[in-house]
């Protein structure tokens, strides 16, 4: 024979059913059943503080002045009735056994229980039990007695779930049930533990409420966390490694994040967010990385997790949620009794809320009581059960359940959370009608929130209709088993985590999986087909970007092997147009490479294809390393938009070759792509593609050196865009007027205009800062910082380049991120923190040249030559200005070359006095490229050399003329650097009229 003692509320036995054979056993007896040995649960507690107080209807007890009151009155009470009332009433609920009571009143003392029930029938009269329908104390023949009224401790921490928080944004959190039932101590415990420990993991099993717990604590800290309270329900991940995007996008940090921890961690280091991360369990490793990571580097955040299984990381603090107190079988023979536990409140409500207009009897209170205790107390459970209560009545629940519903539940190691309720959910599902089985079933394939036309398109079949499927769809909702919140004025619908886990195993079972989810698909593919012009048209993409989730599962089933590979090109072609719109870049290249491995053959070689490969190219050129990719696919793309004569795609993929051949510093090859951009722009005639050929051309022209030219085209891409009211033109993932605008300002401090130039590098700034478009925003910042550095503005220098830093970082742009801290190496070098500025610059150097990011290599090699030249490293400085400057006679033309051959002369003098021939031959070089390009600004920083070396050499006339030559062309700017260092040497040399 088996046999162990029972803890206290603990299931012994291998039958479900014996659950009440402990309960109803007096403390310390025992009874034989199936071979199994059962022992009473003990009922003694400890006794409450003496300062505590109790509320019970009109009534207050306070122990320490063992006082009595009535709506404020005294109560005269005996002294030993008195003794009862606090024995009674500090276990209120429990039946106190005979025996209890006398030793408790008369301690030591032998007294007949008539003594006893004397002073009972005195307390009963002075509360006035049983007057006016009060029930307090009620006798349990042969057992003892029970106070039956609601009892409210004094010493109670909690709030009451009414009490109302600040305004919290429905997007961002849910809305927290107006009340809730034996949570108000757990709410107020979980306050004050995440207030001291900062992450707090609510563990328990699934259906408890820990959600529900969760968000109503959000709520009551929504003070402490004005508008930074994010929500992140993490039941529809399928991968781990989802979590760290899912996370970056909730607290405002995109989606390039989601291969790097490293940089969530670093947005969120200065943020203070209170963070619920839901639904762990299934992804519990990459939460608990998550997690831990931002308890030990963002000291502001605060996390709550709800999860089956404890995370088990640094700085988790575990609070178990217990299940809602059930009502023994010994406490539950009346309404009065079973009402005194929660579980039988939040029954009784619900039923209520369901349309159940009976109150509960006397001989109903055990049939629900023991609902109740089946259910173990789960509030989710009992939730459901109730709602069917008009429909089936009590008894008629009663009998279902123990028909149809046994539950299993499962320890936190057992099956996966999808099956944690899945005998719960079998009953609920048997309680449908056909339709709505189906109906609920083929809403499962929704991963996050639906509208009805979005059900209706889903679940509509043969035979139903969407006027059927709306009216299935609003019952479901009903029942409890799909939830509703107003959102941008219609209904949102969503099914609960676990239904719609249980849901999809049954549409598995019905063989309808594909069906479903091609219509699934389908619907996506249709949402997303006007998603392109609304990316380039800059408009609102938040209603796509909530549905990601939705989108992602389409893609991944229309992929796979039972999916139709001709919807998922239909699907991505406009996914990937979301990806770029909300600047998922890797994201965006990941599809793209799964799309165009799977694409149809009749689809290869269409306009589908060729969005797939423009795609391909945007989104690996600004998040990606593989320049090779990125070219493969312009070819690709542009060979096929030739071939279909499409000159929409040409002009697309002429803008990414522009790009693309700039980054390699072949100016050449860019300024023939812009040139074949305008010969079709054209010939389409449109005002948008003129002026973005204006500019393009504008930006080739600087590039190769002719800034006359570059200057022109700029001017007239403004001229055209203002007369036809154009601003943003974005395509090949940035904006070309922020392009043109920092251009611009480079050609007009190279054309002699330095304050010209500041005006503009300004206004493409703001721009920028406007549109807030990560890349559009990283070309703008890396483009702009050189302007400054060549004013001598180090100060505003500095300011751009450590936000280009922050913000590269921040989107994972790894180019730019690099340029940023090649940028400030060379401030740092002209400031003459001259070693910092060398190990800033190495830093960098080899991410540039491993992404060929040569148009900022040639700059950023040339400012370590100077660098290396300074700390006396000349030797190593001439092979890298030679290298630099070899690469650049070898290509088609560059802007640079005249700072390249002064940057030379430089470190020829810093490595001997005796190449003082080859040094003025580098300068006069030099001096002539400028004038060649129209660059002032480059030809007064040459002339700035010659001069000193000339006057070193006594050559003071030469070197005065050549000086005031050069000085001579500004009409601006004679605040920056160069023209300042120009009228210093002038009037060192004795002019003698010196220029002002």
């Amino acid at each position: 024979m088996r046999c162990r003692l029972a803890k206290s509320g603990e299931v012994v036995g291998p039958l479900r059913k014996a659950v009440h054979v402990a309960e109803m056993c007096y403390p310390g007896q025992h009874v034989l059943l199936d071979g199994n040995v059962y022992f009473g649960r003990s009922n003694l507690q400890k006794s409450s503080n003496d300062s505590e107080t109790f509320q019970f209807g009109p009534f207050q007890l306070f122990v320490t002045e063992r006082l009595l009151l009535k709506a404020g009155d005294k109560v005269a009470v005996g002294s030993r009735a008195l003794d009862i009332l606090i024995a009674l009433v500090e276990r209120a609920g429990e039946v106190v056994s005979h025996r209890e009571l006398v030793k408790r009143v008369w301690p030591e003392v032998v007294v007949e229980e008539t003594s006893l029930r004397v002073h009972i029938a005195g307390l009963r009269k002075a509360l006035g039990d049983g007057r006016d329908g009060a029930r307090y104390v009620t006798n349990v023949p042969g057992r003892g007695y029970c106070f039956v009224w609601p009892v409210q401790r004094g010493s109670s921490g909690g709030r009451s779930a009414n009490a109302r928080a600040g305004r919290i944004r429905a997007e961002t959190l849910p809305v927290r049930l107006q009340r809730m039932v034996g949570r108000d101590e757990a709410i107020g415990l979980l306050r004050a533990e995440l207030a001291s420990r900062r992450f707090v993991s609510i563990v328990g099993p699934g259906g408890v409420g820990k959600t529900t717990v969760a968000v109503a604590v959000a709520h009551e800290m929504s003070v402490d966390f004005p508008g930074a309270i994010c929500f992140v329900d993490l039941s529809a991940l399928q991968d781990g490694a989802l979590v760290v995007p899912v996370v970056a996008s909730a607290i405002g940090c995109l989606e390039q994040t989601q291969e790097s921890l490293e940089h969530l961690l670093a947005y969120a280091a200065d943020k203070r967010v209170l963070l619920i991360l839901d639904s762990c369990e299934h992804v519990v490793e990459s939460v608990a990385r998550v997690a831990e990571g931002l308890f030990r580097e963002a000291p502001l955040v605060h996390v709550i997790a709800t999860t089956r299984e404890a995370l088990r990381v640094e700085g988790e603090h575990i609070h178990v949620l217990q299940s809602l107190d059930s009502p023994s079988w010994e406490t539950s023979r009346t309404a009065a009794e079973a009402m005194a536990s929660s579980a039988v409140q939040l029954f009784m409500e619900r039923a209520a809320a369901g349309g159940y207009r009976l109150g509960l009897s006397d001989e109903e209170a055990p049939v629900v009581s023991e609902i109740c205790r089946q259910l173990d107390g789960i509030p989710l459970a009992i939730e459901l059960t109730a709602s069917r209560a008009s429909t089936y009545g009590i008894t008629g629940l009663a009998q279902l359940i123990g028909d149809h519903l046994v539950l299993r539940w499962q320890k936190r190691l057992g099956v996966p959370r999808h099956q944690t309720l899945q005998a719960m959910l079998d009953w609920s599902y048997d309680l449908l009608s056909e339709d709505e089985k189906a109906v609920l079933c083929a809403l499962s394939v929704f991963v996050g929130g639906f509208s009805l036309e979005m059900a209706q398109t889903v679940a509509s079949g043969l035979e139903r209709d969407g006027l059927s499927v709306a009216s299935v769809v609003t019952s479901l909702a009903e029942k409890s088993l799909i939830s509703v919140k107003q959102a941008e004025g219609e209904n949102i619908y969503r099914l609960l985590d676990t239904t719609r886990a249980y849901a999809a195993v049954r549409l598995k079972e019905r063989g309808e999986v594909n069906s479903i989810a091609r219509r699934h698909a389908l619907l996506y593919a249709e949402r997303l087909a006007g998603v392109r012009a609304m990316v380039s048209g800059g408009g609102d993409l938040t209603l796509h970007a909530r549905q990601v989730g939705d989108i992602r599962a389409a893609l991944e089933w229309s992929l796979s092997d039972a999916g139709d590979h001709s919807v998922g090109a239909s699907l991505g072609s406009g996914a990937v147009q979301l990806f770029l719109g909300m600047s998922m870049l890797l994201e965006c290249r990941r599809w793209c490479l799964r799309l165009i491995q799977a694409l149809p053959e009749e689809d290869r070689g269409t306009r589908l294809e060729i969005g797939l490969q423009l795609a391909l190219a945007i989104s690996s050129h600004h998040a990606h390393s593989d320049s090779g990719e990125v070219g493969t696919a312009l070819e690709r793309g542009l060979a096929l938009a030739d071939s279909l004569g499409d000159g929409e795609c040409q002009l697309e993929l002429l803008t990414g070759l522009n790009l693309y051949t700039t980054r390699f510093s072949d100016a050449g090859a860019s300024l023939a792509a812009a040139e074949r951009y305008a010969a079709i722009a054209r010939e389409l005639g449109g005002s948008r593609e003129a002026v973005t050929a204006e500019w393009m051309l504008g930006a080739s022209h600087h590039l190769v050196g002719n800034q006359i030219s570059a200057q022109q085209s700029y001017e007239s891409g403004f001229k055209r865009a203002a007369a036809v009211g154009l601003s943003g033109v974005r395509s090949f993932g940035y904006d070309h007027q922020v392009r043109a605008l920092i251009g611009y300002a480079r050609t007009l401090w190279l054309r002699g205009l330095p304050d010209q130039a500041t005006q503009f590098a300004y206004e493409g700034i703001e721009v920028a800062e406007r549109q807030a478009h990560p890349v559009s925003l990283g070309i703008c910042l890396v483009y702009a910082a050189p302007v400054f550095l060549w004013r001598g503005d180090h100060q505003v220098a500095e300011e751009i380049i450590e936000r280009l830093i922050a913000h590269a970082a921040k989107y994972s742009l790894a180019s730019y991120h690099a340029g940023g801290l090649g940028l400030r190496g060379e401030l740092m070098i002209a400031r003459g923190e001259v070693q910092a500025g060398v190990e800033s610059l190495r830093a960098a150097l080899p991410t540039l040249q491993a992404g060929r990011r040569y148009i900022l290599l040639s700059a950023l090699s040339r400012a370590l030559a100077e660098g290396l030249a300074r700390s006396g490293r000349a030797a190593e400085a001439t092979i890298i200005i030679d290298a630099t400057l070899a690469d650049a006679a070898a290509s088609s033309g560059t802007f640079e070359l005249p700072d390249l051959m002064r940057a030379r002369s430089e470190v020829l003098l810093a490595a001997s006095r005796e190449n003082w021939s080859e040094v003025e031959a580098s300068l006069l070089a030099s001096r002539e490229c400028a004038r060649r390009q129209s660059a002032p600004g480059w030809e007064l920083r040459s002339a700035i050399a010659l001069a000193r070396l000339w006057a070193d050499a006594g050559r003071v006339d030469e070197a005065r003329a050549l000086l005031t030559d050069a000085f001579g062309q500004f009409t601006e700017g004679f605040a920056t650097a160069d023209l300042c260092e120009a009228q210093r040497q002038i009037s060192a040399l004795g002019a003698p009229n010196p220029p002002s």
